[in-house]
């Protein structure tokens, strides 16, 4: 029986943004493939970097369980991973060594290995699985260790022979999904997770993935893991899962982490059924286009099974910015879905990107008042970030001399020339999120005139911070006027 230790290379203190949210999930990629490895036989351990200060905390682990494979798989349904942030990259290349001065051989999976597989080869570790790992994997420890090894034939890998490097064919992506076992929820210390999300939050949330791939084509968007190809577990699988869950792990709330939610036709509506015959009382949050979400059934379909919170990807107030990233989508598109989520007592929270190419200061200001006049319930702001193998990383390659990923999340760093300098959008990142603030208050107000009796200390606290919120966004202003905004 092989014994594989897995981790992966998320470490939440690396990333001072994510670790003051404080909002963290366990590793739902490295826990699949964990739960097929054990399901085919081995011995199977996951050393969660999750809350780890450092790389080598792996040690003991490694010493302990004396595994033959080590294995860094990283969780690709977090979009965190996609960005390669160069604390994770070296988090892991730190881990190579340690595994391999211990006498394992190394398999490494993840966005950033799929993509820069000669670096991670180059750092010692001994495979890459490239794409969606799973099956991979398992072929590829089923030959370890046989005499006569046949590591050509198996899709999907890179490794070095005679100081060569071989890339295989390319794995096609699973599409019967119901078939994997659920992930190995027993390996990692949810109680961990709980006390940060009560301690910081009141509440529990988890994540859970219904589907992989996504067949839209924004022009910024990576997709080195599930590419184009969009595949859905079955809503039975899923209810599955979320009962499972309920009886040994009580949470309070789902994230689920799929890049669009419910996209096959019909499953969110049979979703809702199996929800209420289980009788199911969920509150979840979900990723969409707004284009998919003026369906109306579909939005009551949401409703009925427990959505609370709607995350849409608006990314610009300007249309031609939104045909400039082959977004597919239209400003009048973002509104109605905004408005008929409103309608059915859920959030409509907008994900928004500035720095795309060609961005102008009216198309800036065009996003700041869309997000003014909508309302959403919350935004995420971003900066455009090239990621290999997108046609917006072409576009931009030749300027990325100097720097190609973030160091973490919250850098904010434009890292390709554009109409304003980099230091320019931290700026501009913080006067929206005042402007956004003093935007939600005044409605706060407005519709406290009209029903007094609906006041809440939440609407106290923000009324409180106005005069704050109004001076913050007066001196970013400033700020953005000395790059001649």
């Amino acid at each position: 029986m092989k014994r594989i230790l897995f981790t992966h290379s998320w470490f939440h203190r690396y990333d001072a943004k994510q670790w003051k949210t404080a909002q963290p999930y366990p590793p739902l990629g490295t826990m699949y493939a964990a739960a097929l490895m054990r399901q085919q036989g081995c011995e199977v351990k996951i050393f969660d970097t999750m809350f780890a200060h450092n790389a080598a905390e792996v040690v003991p682990h490694i010493d302990s369980m004396q595994p033959e494979i080590f294995t860094i798989y990283d969780d690709g349904f977090n979009y965190l991973t996609k960005m390669c942030l160069t604390n994770m990259r070296e988090a892991a290349f730190e881990m190579i060594r340690i595994a391999k001065a211990k006498g394992c051989t190394v398999i490494v999976s993840s966005s950033d290995s799929t993509d820069h597989f000669e670096k991670y080869l180059d750092n010692g570790a001994d495979f890459i699985l490239l794409g969606e790992a799973e099956i991979t994997l398992k072929e590829l420890v089923a030959q370890l260790g046989k005499a006569g090894a046949d590591f050509f034939s198996i899709q999907g890998i890179a490794f070095r022979q005679g100081g060569n490097t071989i890339k295989t064919a390319r794995r096609m992506v699973l599409k019967e999904l119901d078939e994997l076992p659920f992930p190995a929820w027993d390996l990692v210390n949810l109680d961990v997770y709980r006390e940060v999300w009560m301690q910081r939050h009141g509440y529990f949330s988890i994540n859970l993935a219904t589907t992989r791939g996504c067949p839209f084509k924004c022009n910024w968007c990576a997709k080195p893991i599930y590419g184009n190809r969009y595949n859905s577990r079955s809503p039975e699988n899923v209810v599955a899962e979320i009962k499972m869950l309920k009886a040994r792990y009580p949470f309070d709330r789902i994230w689920f982490c799929d890049d669009i939610f419910g996209l096959k036709p019909g499953w969110v509506n049979r979703f809702a059924e199996l929800t209420q015959q289980e009788n199911l009382q969920l509150n979840y949050k979900i990723q969409c286009r707004a284009d998919l979400l003026l369906q109306e059934n579909y939005i009551a379909s949401l409703a009925r099974s427990g959505c609370s919170n709607i995350w849409m990807g608006a990314e610009s107030g300007s249309q031609k910015i939104l045909d400039a990233m082959d977004k597919g989508t239209t400003l009048q598109q973002i509104e109605e879905a905004t408005g008929l989520i409103k309608k059915y007592g859920m959030k409509p929270s907008f994900f928004i990107q500035f720095g795309y190419p060609g961005e102008t200061k009216e198309d800036i200001e065009k996003t700041i008042r869309m997000i003014s006049r909508l309302l959403p319930s919350d935004i995420g702001i971003s900066v455009s970030y090239p990621l290999p193998g997108t046609k917006f990383y072409e576009s931009v390659e030749a300027e990325l001399r100097e720097k190609a990923n973030w160091t973490d999340s919250d850098e904010l760093a434009l890292m390709f020339r554009n109409t304003y300098p980099a230091p320019f959008y931290k700026h501009l990142h913080r006067y929206v999120h005042s402007r956004f603030n003093l935007a939600t208050t005044k409605a706060d107000v407005q519709k406290l005139f009209r029903q007094p009796w609906g006041l809440r200390f939440a609407h106290v606290k923000r009324i409180v911070k106005v005069p704050w919120h109004w001076y913050t966004g007066f001196m970013y202003r400033q700020k953005m006027k000395a790059f001649q905004y």
